[in-house]
C-alpha cells in the first residue's frame, strides 16, 4: 500500500511527488503516456515565484543550463512596457524553457527521491472509504493509498469521477499555436505582421531562429475533440483569413491548438482525494501562468499532504490548501479574462487597452500587474499581523549560503536574530538559523515549508502557539514553553 497516488507525471504531479518524497512519504506516480514528450513542443515561461520555487529546491541551476532569461516587462495582455525597477526578488527575470526539459527536470528530481512511476497506466476509476482510496487502472490492476491527487489535467479523468463541480465559461474561441518554416521573404512576413497587428492582438507571427517561426492565429471554429491536433492545412486556412496570405508555411514542429474556456473546481478536496494544477482550474493562457499556478499548487499541498501522511499535521492543516489556494487560482482566472477582453479588435476594448497602458506608465501600477501575473504579489490570509505575515520571503544572504539553501529539505524554518528562540519539539520537522545580521526587517519569523511567513515576532511563547498550529504538537516539550 502507498501513501499517495498522483494521476499524472507533468509539471503538478512530478513536483508534487519531489515535495512528498522529502518527508519520507511512499508515493506512485501514474501516468497515461508510455513515454515522456521528448518531440519539440512548445517553449513556457517559469514566472519569478516558480523560479523561487525551484532554488528552493535546488534545482534551478538545472533550469537555467538549458533555458533563456528575459526581462519580465510587457507579460501582462502583451502591452509593451518596461519590467518595473527593484521588484522584491534574487531572481527577477523570466525563464523561457521547453516544456518537456521542465517535465524531465521535475520527472528526474521526483525519482532520484524515490518516487515510483508507472507509465502507461490510466487511471479509470476508484473508490475512497475512511481508510484509503482504491485506484483501478486501464489495464484492470487496482492499487491502494491513504490518499489520490488528480495532477491529471485539464481533462482530469479524477476530477471527473469525482463527480466535483467545475463551473465556469465554456470555450468560445479556439486559437492556434505552433513552429513552421515559411516560404515566403521575412521582411514582406515582418512588414504584414506588424501591419495586421494593429488591430488583431490574438495574432503572432515571429522569428523563433533558424528560418522557424512562432504562429498564433486564430482558429475558423471551435474545435469539438481538443486533444486531437490542428492540421498545417488549419493553419493556412487561419493565416489567409487575417493576412491574406499563408506565407508559404511548412515543415511545422509542432502545432497546437488552445481555447479560452475558464473553470474552476468547487472543491480541491472531497475526503481523501485533492485535486492540484489544470485538473483543478483552465483559464486562457495569457500572461503564461498555467504551468506556474499548477507548480506553486503542488508546493503548497506537498507539505501539508505529508504531515497528514506522517501523522503530525494538525486537523485543519490539510483544509487550508483549498483555502489559500482556490482564491489564488480565482485571481489568475479574473486576470486572464481581462487580458482576454484587452486583446479584442473591438473599438471599446481598444480605448480600454489605450487608458490602461498609460495607466501602466505609473510605476505602482505597472508593478502591481507584475506582481499579480509573477505571483510576487500572493498574500494568503493567515490572520491580522505585519504585512510580511501570510507573504513569501526573498531569498537572502545568510551567515553560510543564502535562505532558499536552507529550504532544499522542504522543513519549516526559524529566521532568528534575537538569538533567544528554539524549537525544542519541533526540531524533526522545523529547522533553526539564528543569525543577528540576516537582512531581515522582523526579529525573527517563522518560514513555511513553502516559503511563506507564517509568524513574525520575538517571543517564545508566541513562536510555540505558531508551530503548534501549523506544525502540530511538539514531539516533547520545549524549554520554557507551556505544555501542551
Amino acid at each position: 500500500m502507498f501513501d499517495v497516488i498522483v494521476a499524472g507525471c507533468g509539471p503538478t504531479g512530478a513536483m508534487l511527488a519531489a515535495e512528498l518524497r522529502l518527508h519520507d512519504v511512499r508515493v506512485l506516480v501514474v501516468e497515461k503516456e508510455p513515454e515522456p514528450t521528448s518531440s519539440f513542443v512548445r517553449v513556457v515561461s517559469l514566472h519569478i515565484r516558480s523560479i523561487e520555487l525551484m532554488a528552493m529546491r535546488g534545482l534551478l541551476d538545472r533550469l537555467l543550463e538549458r533555458g533563456r532569461q528575459r526581462p519580465v516587462g510587457g507579460i501582462f495582455a502583451a502591452i509593451p512596457k518596461p519590467a518595473p525597477q527593484g521588484l522584491d526578488s534574487a531572481y527577477d527575470y523570466l525563464l523561457g524553457i521547453p516544456q518537456p526539459v521542465i517535465d524531465q527536470v521535475l520527472g528526474a528530481h521526483a525519482v532520484d527521491l524515490g518516487a515510483q512511476v508507472r507509465r502507461g497506466s490510466a487511471v479509470v476509476g476508484f473508490e475512497q472509504d475512511d481508510e484509503g482510496v482504491t485506484v483501478e487502472l486501464a489495464d484492470g490492476d487496482q492499487v491502494r493509498a491513504r490518499y489520490l491527487v488528480g495532477c491529471d489535467g485539464a481533462r482530469s479523468t479524477v476530477r471527473k469521477l469525482l463527480g466535483v463541480g467545475f463551473p465556469g465559461e465554456p470555450s468560445r474561441n479556439d486559437t492556434l499555436m505552433g513552429e513552421m518554416a515559411a516560404g515566403a521573404p521575412p521582411e514582406e512576413i515582418a512588414a504584414k505582421v506588424a501591419e495586421i497587428q494593429q488591430s488583431a492582438r490574438s495574432f503572432s507571427f515571429g522569428p523563433f531562429g533558424e528560418g522557424i517561426y512562432r504562429v498564433v492565429v486564430p482558429a475558423a471554429g471551435v474545435s469539438e475533440d481538443r486533444a486531437e491536433p490542428p492540421t498545417l492545412e488549419d493553419f493556412a486556412q487561419g493565416l489567409r483569413a487575417i493576412a491574406g496570405t499563408d506565407f508559404g508555411v511548412h515543415s511545422p514542429r509542432w502545432l497546437s491548438r488552445f481555447g479560452d474556456a475558464t473553470r474552476l473546481v468547487e472543491r480541491y478536496r472531497v475526503g481523501r482525494v485533492l485535486l492540484a494544477g489544470d485538473a483543478a482550474h483552465i483559464h486562457p493562457p495569457a500572461g503564461g501562468q498555467g504551468l506556474n499556478l499548477g507548480v506553486q499548487d503542488a508546493v503548497n499541498l506537498g507539505w501539508k499532504l505529508a504531515g497528514q501522511v506522517r501523522g503530525w499535521a494538525p486537523e485543519a492543516l490539510l483544509d487550508s490548501y483549498h483555502d489559500e489556494r482556490h482564491p489564488v487560482a480565482a485571481d489568475v482566472l479574473d486576470n486572464t479574462r481581462a487580458q482576454v477582453a484587452l486583446s479584442s479588435a473591438e473599438p471599446g476594448a481598444r480605448a480600454v487597452r489605450g487608458l490602461l497602458s498609460e495607466l501602466m506608465d505609473i510605476d505602482a501600477v505597472n508593478r502591481h500587474l507584475i506582481e499579480k501575473i509573477t505571483a510576487l504579489g500572493v498574500r494568503y490570509d493567515l490572520g491580522a499581523g505585519p504585512d510580511l505575515l501570510g507573504r513569501r520571503l526573498r531569498d537572502i544572504d545568510l551567515g553560510r549560503g543564502t535562505l532558499y539553501d536552507r529550504l532544499r529539505r522542504g522543513r519549516g524554518l526559524v529566521l532568528d536574530r534575537t538569538g533567544e528562540l528554539a524549537v525544542g519539539g519541533w526540531s524533526d520537522r522545523v529547522d533553526l538559523i539564528a543569525d543577528p545580521a540576516a537582512a531581515l526587517d522582523a526579529p525573527a519569523i517563522l518560514l513555511r515549508p513553502d516559503g511563506y511567513v507564517a509568524w513574525v515576532g520575538e517571543h517564545q511563547r508566541d513562536l510555540d502557539e505558531q508551530l503548534t498550529r501549523w506544525f502540530g504538537e511538539p514531539a516533547t516539550p520545549s524549554p520554557g514553553s507551556p505544555s501542551h
